[in-house]
């Protein structure tokens, strides 16, 4: 992709253009603004996409997880298993439904969940384990199904970071029980702010459903009365997790554009491999090995070797290199230590690696010059030590 030099450059940055712009506006100018036709558009247009029977969307990826671990079953005195390298949503939708979270180390082959580090966290209160298709990694599932097999419990993926990405020939979002996605505008598509979460349960869809909309339903086969054409009941305790109609009209313009988005993702963390891979103080980031895999790079992490990382930091941003470090382990964070006992050093490697990363600038509006003066910066400084 051409382009001229543009400064400062962001680690991510959503590409609206004007089909987009003139998709909202029709829809705007419509009869609907907020649960409408486009909704439900979206939501088989998604189902289709990732090869499952189910989409249900949500105003925010949070609320997606909220809904998934509601749908799951989770509840007080139950565990939900999840990575410490994560956004804290990840285990906070987990906490809001009484539930303790416990975490378990990554591998750092991956920077995605150890799934042996799950299996000696597992209890008879593990309910749901949360496995992170972390930076767009597509985690491999095939030994968290043979937990499931073993121990019973539901697998929530959250593939916040992931969507387009695609394992043992399939796209990611069809082996779980449930999956998520973030439609957040750094995110490979965005609605603004959304989620979705997809799955190939009816039973978890229509739970889905129920908590988007504050546990109400006006279903007649599932109400105990019926008062007329108005009647409704609230049968749990839900949410108004709902997206507008304009909101979704930009995620369908949006999805048709995925795949080169993806594509061009892939572009720039391939150039970003042959660049900094001789580099030595410089690790790139976890590649699929795998044929019928691929990477959704919704990020970039680079791993410092021997150097400073807040010194690095501070170097890009005044070369207009606008970095960001994900994430800060959740474990650490104060809320999680005074609720949990979570303490400095319960998962190394988690620890090892927050330390260490630095997030560089990829999202598919880059131009090629960007993504050079990206490069030579990073090799530059890197160079000085």
């Amino acid at each position: 992709m051409p382009g001229d030099l543009e400064l400062p450059i962001p680690y991510g940055r959503q590409w609206i253009d004007e089909d987009d712009i003139n998709a909202v506006i029709e829809t705007l100018r419509g009869d609907w603004i907020t649960q409408g036709p486009k909704v439900e558009e979206f939501e088989k247009s998604l189902a289709e996409y990732v090869g499952v029977k189910y989409a249900v969307v949500f105003n925010s990826g949070t609320s997606a997880l909220h809904a998934a671990y509601f749908a799951a079953g989770v509840g007080e005195g139950d565990e939900v298993i999840t990575s410490p390298i994560t956004f804290v949503a990840t285990a906070n939708a987990a906490v809001m439904l009484g539930a303790r979270v416990v975490f378990a180390d990554i591998d750092m082959k991956t920077y995605c969940l150890d799934a042996e580090e799950v299996e000696k966290k597992i209890t008879h209160r593990t309910r749901v384990v949360a496995p992170v298709s972390f930076a767009g990694y597509p985690v491999d599932l095939r030994p968290f199904l043979d937990l499931k097999e073993k121990y019973g419990f539901i697998i929530v993926e959250d593939a916040a970071h992931a969507l387009g990405a695609i394992r043992n020939g399939k796209k990611v979002g069809a082996e779980a029980d449930m999956t998520i996605f973030s439609f957040h505008p750094v995110k490979h598509i965005t609605t603004g702010e959304g989620g979705v979460v997809v799955t190939n349960s009816e039973i978890f869809c229509e739970k889905l459903k129920l908590f988007r909309t504050h546990g109400i339903t006006k279903s007649e086969e599932k109400l105990t009365r019926y008062d007329g054409p108005w009647y409704y009941e609230q049968h749990v305790l839900g949410y108004n997790y709902r997206i507008t109609d304009f909101q979704c009209t930009l995620g369908l313009s949006q999805l048709r554009k995925l795949e080169r988005f993806v594509e061009r993702r892939n572009e720039i963390a391939k150039r970003y491999n042959e660049a900094f891979s001789e580099i030595d103080n410089l690790i790139t980031p976890p590649k699929v090995a795998e044929e019928g895999w691929r990477h959704a790079y919704h990020i970039y992490p680079l791993l410092l070797n021997g150097l400073e990382r807040k010194s690095f930091f501070f170097k890009l941003r005044e070369r207009k290199i606008l970095p960001q470090v994900h994430y800060i382990p959740v474990h650490l964070q104060p809320f999680y230590q005074e609720r949990f006992g979570y303490r400095e050093g319960d998962f190394p490697n988690a620890e090892d690696y927050y330390k260490r990363e630095v997030t560089i600038p990829l999202f598919p509006r880059m131009s090629d010059a960007q993504v050079e003066y990206v490069i030579n910066t990073v090799i530059e400084i890197a160079s000085e030590g």
